[in-house]
């Protein structure tokens, strides 16, 4: 099963760095540790589940990582790493209207990894600043956008920009929206002490921010799907729109 900050809010004082052959993790005074990236056909296989996504076949990582996560985290916990066995396919529900006809079967069946859901997660600067507006006017702090955990930020857009673009194009890759971001309880926790810290920000969304489906849920930013199965990205480049619903 596996570990997120939604219950082990210390994962986020877990440093990592990627090269082109391994994978680096610090934490505290813990010494670093490399992890090569590149499958092994000789590690062991792992059954894991990833929400409802069950029996993933992962290729463990071994006995010196497993210690240094579970001595830092203070539960027993492995390491994985996607190696051939790995498949996970998204769930049709999961995929935005038309997008089921628009990918080749294999890249369907292969759409997401470890991600709780989707690949990638889009906030604008400007959407980030209009929540901090309503938080500072409650009385709370304004939050970093870390709070938030995107991997991608777009400037110079409105507030809530990112709600209406189908498919965009950053540097020379393309991308198709895959929904709005659900939030949980992950918002709360702040990202360099790793402590819970109150309500905010999901009280202050709920005013305003509620699924129009579910109103259990409260948005905030948009889930992507890469298009283009190669592409590059750097800080910097123009974000074009291929598509709007913006009136």
């Amino acid at each position: 099963r596996f570990l997120t900050q939604r219950t082990f809010p210390r994962m986020a004082l877990i440093a990592t760095a990627l090269d082109a052959t391994h994978l680096t993790l610090s934490a505290s005074a813990a010494p670093m540790l490399q992890i090569a990236r590149a499958s092994d056909p000789t590690a062991p296989l792992r059954n894991v589940s990833v929400w409802k996504s069950e029996n993933l076949l992962a290729e463990d990582c071994g006995g010196a990582v497993a210690i240094f996560l579970s001595n830092f985290l203070a539960t027993p916990c492995r390491l994985v790493r996607i190696g051939p066995a790995f498949i996970r396919p998204l769930p049709p529900q999961k995929l935005p209207p038309s997008l089921g006809s628009h990918l080749s079967a294999p890249h369907s069946a292969r759409i997401v990894t470890f991600a709780d859901a989707y690949p990638l997660l889009i906030i604008g600067e400007s959407t980030l600043a209009d929540l901090n507006d309503r938080l500072v006017t409650r009385g709370s702090d304004a939050l970093p956008m870390d709070r938030f955990r995107p991997n991608l930020v777009i400037a110079g857009a409105p507030a809530f920009a990112e709600d209406t673009w189908p498919r965009l194009r950053i540097g020379t890759a393309t991308f198709r929206a895959g929904g709005p971001c659900a939030r949980c309880i992950m918002t709360t926790t702040d990202q360099i002490t790793g402590a819970r810290d109150g309500p905010e920000p999901l009280r202050t969304l709920a005013t305003y921010r509620r699924d129009l489906t579910d109103p259990t849920d409260v948005n905030f930013g948009q889930n992507l799907l890469h298009e283009t199965k190669f592409g590059s990205l750097h800080v910097g480049d123009p974000v074009e729109l291929l598509s709007s619903t913006a009136p």
